[in-house]
């Protein structure tokens, strides 16, 4: 994406991974290459912070809020309209579910389940996910850095579960072809031959599950 690629692009570039893995940064960098339309998630839910202070209902609201403005956003893509135009979202709408199972009471889950399955079926496949990878330390120490307060009532236990989360869904992601990239030791957003060493990357094709181990010429913290 550095240079121009000797196979067809995909066009729908979906990235995911833990809190604090480098997903917003990624996609802002690849839509910049691509001259791509540039999907982020939320950053605002109204419901969020009441999630983190542990009122009740809070998970459920907080959840539900996210399932529809992620299903909006994508829809109003309209990409069989706009088949040639390249599209990077900084998240993966089946993810949703992650944090629904995490977080949901089993009554919960059973209505969330209703409102997904309706939606799911609507929001159109990446052609590409790209799962960054991280250790609960390292994403830790981002946390720490980045210093947004609500993160940082995060417990360590809560971070370990979705790390473990995420990692038992790609293990299980057959839906699109999907590069899985351990970001542990690497900094692609300050160092540019971390960065350099990613785009050549994913200037070759992907197909099925595929794994990109970074050589790490730098710490990611």
């Amino acid at each position: 994406m550095a240079k121009l690629p000797k196979f067809e692009p995909p066009h729908f570039i979906a990235i995911e991974g833990p809190i604090r893995v480098g997903k917003s940064s990624l996609a802002r960098i690849l839509a910049e290459r691509m001259n791509a339309v540039l999907i982020h998630d939320l950053e605002c839910n109204p419901f969020l912070e009441s999630f983190y202070e542990g009122k009740p209902a809070a998970a459920l609201a907080t959840q539900l809020y996210f399932l529809v403005e992620r299903y909006k956003q994508l829809r109003e893509l309209d990409l069989a309209a706009n088949a040639h135009r390249a599209v990077v979202s900084d998240y993966l709408f089946e993810k949703d579910k992650i944090f629904a199972y995490l977080n949901l009471t089993n009554a919960e889950l059973a209505l969330y389940n209703r409102f997904y399955g309706l939606f799911a079926e609507q929001v159109p496949l990446p052609d590409l996910v790209i799962y960054l990878q991280a250790k609960p330390e390292t994403l830790r120490r981002r946390i720490a850095r980045k210093g947004v307060p609500q993160e940082r009532q995060m417990s360590e236990e809560y971070l370990e579960e979705v790390v473990k989360a995420y990692e038992h869904f790609f293990f299980h992601y057959r839906s699109s072809s999907l590069l899985v990239v351990d970001t542990s030791e690497i900094d692609f957003v300050d160092r540019n031959e971390d960065l350099q060493e990613l785009l050549d990357r994913l200037s070759q094709p992907v197909k099925g599950t595929q794994y990109f181990l970074p050589l790490g010429s730098a710490s990611a913290d």
